[in-house]
């Protein structure tokens, strides 16, 4: 079993930045990319950016511009850069599998939380 842990949330004001980690650990042989999902309250959970070792990469339009993913895919770690954060981007940010089925076990995820 593959156990995912992300970290580096917290509360910051309109228009600042965040970086969020997320490390993969356990059966990761078969990890072909990985991708940062967030779910708002009351919402669905959604695809906010995906990396594939190969290196491509993929952003949900509302972050375009603001936010960048990269990753170690050695390591197994994947990492989000997020600038210029709106209150809209308030929301439990999760690691998962990207563009590979079946997704692992949801992590605890870890709060961002923008003010205005």
């Amino acid at each position: 079993q593959v156990q995912l842990v992300e970290s580096g949330g917290g509360v910051v004001q309109a228009g600042g930045s965040l970086r969020l980690s997320c490390a993969a650990s356990g059966s990761t042989f078969s990890i072909n990319g990985m991708g940062w999902y967030r779910q708002a309250p009351g919402n669905q959970r959604e695809l906010v950016a995906g990396i594939s070792w190969g290196g491509d990469t993929n952003y949900a339009d509302s972050v375009k511009g603001r936010f960048t993913i990269s990753g170690d895919n050695y390591k197994n770690t994947v990492y989000l850069q997020m600038d210029a954060l709106k209150p809209e981007d308030t929301a439990v940010y999760y690691c998962n599998r990207y563009r590979t089925l079946p997704m692992y076990s949801w992590g605890k995820g870890t709060l961002v939380t923008v003010s205005s």
